[in-house]
């Protein structure tokens, strides 16, 4: 039946700007149907003896992670503990976590692309002159050689940056995972990936994200953008529309389902 896990959560006992509070993660991620949740905090979990009696005591898997920005844009973090030293220097970082046996997340890579400047510009490229046009054009970016996969759905970005996101990762033959990137309880499960078999504990989880053997998703019953809902279309394979007509109506081409890899048979972007 697989497990569903939630890779991207913020809580307040780690980013300070997340209004949700564990008790709330834990209703939450139980009423979706969630078998674990991954605390991916700004700053860490401030309390670390607090965090292991919340894991101890909940009744589903509490995956301890971080959310690292970096000269990169932002990188998700499982297998270490705590902030290396230099850790927003991606080859730095990719050393501490290969020897840890971690694994690395580029977290949310195109949120703000498709943004006319100045506003809310692109954390992975400085410049609006530097943005690029294509999939293919956005696959050479150095970030995609040190992570191990891309998060191609996140809760909070828009379809066409998941998308764009989704594409780039099967150019790239890269890990495909999802997460709701929620900082309250209402964006819970928005996004999240769903595991081959059972994953018991936070050492299957690792072993698992290894293996490959996942799939992203998007969350059902929840108040999704209608763009979202187009992300989860094109994983599942359940509409045939065309990418330009996405540009207008929100809907999107078919990939074949993901188990742990995004589609290398997508039409051109452009």
């Amino acid at each position: 039946m697989g497990a569903l896990f939630d890779l991207h959560v913020h809580t307040v006992k780690g980013s300070g700007d997340s209004s949700l509070l564990p008790a709330e993660l834990l209703v939450e991620a139980k009423r979706r149907g969630l078998r674990g949740v991954c605390l991916t905090e700004h700053s860490g979990w401030r309390d670390a003896e607090g965090l292991r009696r919340f894991a101890a005591q909940a009744d589903l898997i509490v995956v301890p992670a971080l959310e690292i920005e970096t000269a990169m844009g932002h990188i998700l973090v499982f297998g270490i503990k705590g902030y290396p030293e230099g850790a927003a220097d991606v080859r730095r970082l990719r050393k501490v976590v290969s020897k840890a046996g971690g694994y690395m997340v580029a977290a949310h890579p195109f949120r703000n692309l498709f943004n006319p400047p100045p506003y809310n510009r692109s954390l992975l490229y400085p410049s609006p002159d530097g943005y690029p046009a294509t999939p293919q054009e956005a696959a050479t970016h150095p970030l995609f050689e040190l992570v191990d996969a891309l998060e191609v759905v996140n809760g909070a970005n828009t379809g066409q940056e998941n998308l764009f996101a989704l594409e780039v990762a099967g150019l790239l033959d890269k890990g495909a995972v999802g997460g709701s990137d929620a900082h309250s309880r209402s964006g819970v499960g928005a996004g999240h990936t769903l595991f081959d078999g059972d994953v018991r504990n936070v050492q299957d989880f690792l072993e698992a994200l290894h293996a490959g053997a996942f799939r992203p998703r998007v969350g059902t019953g929840l108040p999704l953008l209608a763009d979202l809902g187009a992300v989860a279309a094109a994983i599942e394979g359940k509409n045939g529309v065309s990418r330009q007509a996405y540009d207008h109506s929100g809907a999107m081409p078919a990939p074949s389902t993901l188990k742990g890899r995004a589609p290398d048979h997508l039409p051109p972007w452009r």
